[in-house]
């Protein structure tokens, strides 16, 4: 219940409305904390928030909205942990660089926005583009763009020549010496003003290139990129400022020196050895897989010219790895977060991650709760994202069929609700 105030006359009255409840029937409820699905449960939703979890399928009150999934299998809205909304992979992609714009980039991510929502994602962490990342967090907070809700890095932090050194590959003349503005640093000092830098651009969070990176136009995709001081001191910087770091890392060494560091969550991951999983369990240390991003990256480096050379070479050596050492880190009891790095192929498809996931040992439901009540508590967001619980956001999804049996299914969405709004609804015309 919630009160109007009117204004009649010189004085005031107060008129008393309801607000009016949504009910949605689920046939099938996985609420993102319980070990077995529920059968026959309704939540009810008031604004943007779950206000009950009922045993089978309640009555609504005369001014209510019922929306019916007795057919479906409903879950909390999916997150991933690993996204670059800003584009996608395609040939033209390192030519790109020197013929978008920042409004051609922002034009671009406004569909890819739209459909990472409808495919079921409702929170994504977006981790690295050029800062137009920022604007599209604003605009779809703001209601002027279908999409998911984004945590973002803005702009990576990387060495010279490093991963996220935005100027690998140009012409020398053009390559100049870009420094803690656009993210490259080469001290402690540097570091320190890098974070800075993009607490003042307004991000979300820290991500760092601890090594070499696959897609990135230099030679090695493995080899440590930082000394692990320049890490502890943007980790302790970043504490200062409210993130966390993510650290993208495919060679062991660099994740070591960056577990050891105190980063949050290491992306990808592809060639960790027993002393890195046993570091990751002793620091309590996230492990966001990319499975996907692997297999597409390994399957696209085989037709002639997607990628140039020096990418091609790493591609098929790094990508096919990933679903062997999330395998491996999954057996061993590292905490996964649900993570695909969508962009490096086509936005939308994020749910093959679950087959993948599902293929390499984990079991469905864990796999859900990697992409639900673990991302939450990587992202700080536990007591209001990721489970299907009284007092959370109403971030809800329902796919036709059972995930649990059939991994086909993550990618049959009927319904899509985020903050409230329902913004995927089969036959609604939404």
């Amino acid at each position: 219940m919630r009160k109007i105030l009117l204004l009649v006359g010189v004085g005031l009255s107060a008129l008393t409305v309801c607000s009016q409840k949504t009910y949605i029937w689920c046939g099938t409820l996985i609420d993102g904390i319980s070990s077995e699905p529920k059968k026959n449960m309704t939540i009810v939703v008031e604004q943007n928030k779950i206000v009950a979890v009922e045993n089978g399928f309640s009555k609504p009150g005369a001014a209510d909205k019922t929306i019916d999934l007795k057919t479906k299998t409903v879950t909390p809205g999916w997150m991933d942990m690993h996204v670059h909304m800003e584009g996608e992979t395609n040939p033209n992609a390192y030519l790109e660089r020197f013929t978008l714009n920042p409004t051609d980039i922002a034009f671009n991510s406004i569909p890819i926005a739209e459909r990472t929502l409808m495919a079921g994602f409702t929170t994504v962490r977006d981790l690295g583009g050029s800062g137009v990342n920022i604007s599209l967090r604003n605009a779809i907070n703001k209601g002027q763009v279908k999409g998911p809700r984004i945590f973002t890095a803005g702009k990576s932090i990387g060495t010279t020549g490093g991963h996220a050194d935005p100027t690998n590959g140009y012409r020398k003349d053009l390559m100049g010496d870009p420094g803690p503005d656009v993210g490259v640093i080469n001290s402690e000092e540097d570091g320190r003003k890098a974070v800075r830098q993009r607490y003042k651009d307004g991000s979300d969070l820290i991500k760092i290139t601890a090594t070499g990176g696959v897609l990135s136009l230099a030679k090695s995709g493995q080899n440590p990129q930082f000394t692990e001081d320049e890490i502890k001191t943007i980790v302790e910087t970043a504490k200062d400022y409210g993130f966390t770091v993510a650290a993208h890392a495919h060679g062991a060494e660099g994740m070591k020196r960056a577990i050891r560091a105190g980063v949050n969550s290491i992306e990808h991951g592809t060639l960790m050895d027993d002393e890195t999983i046993e570091l990751f369990k002793k620091h309590g240390t996230w492990y966001v897989p990319t499975i996907t991003a692997g297999e597409s990256v390994a399957d696209s480096a085989k037709k002639e010219g997607y990628y140039p050379p020096v990418v091609a070479a790493k591609a098929k050596l790094i990508g096919a790895q990933i679903k062997f050492t999330f395998a491996k880190a999954h057996k061993a009891g590292v905490r996964i977060a649900f993570g695909t790095d969508a962009g490096v192929f086509k936005h939308g498809q994020n749910w093959r991650e679950f087959g993948y996931m599902i293929a390499a040992g984990m079991p469905a439901m864990q796999a859900i709760k990697a992409a639900t009540i673990n991302a939450a508590e990587l992202l700080g967001m536990k007591d209001q994202l990721g489970s299907i619980e009284v007092g959370k956001l109403a971030d809800i999804v329902a796919v036709d069929g059972d995930p649990l049996t059939d991994p086909k299914v993550f990618g049959k969405i009927s319904f899509v609700m985020k903050d409230g709004i329902i913004y995927k609804q089969q036959g609604s015309g939404f």
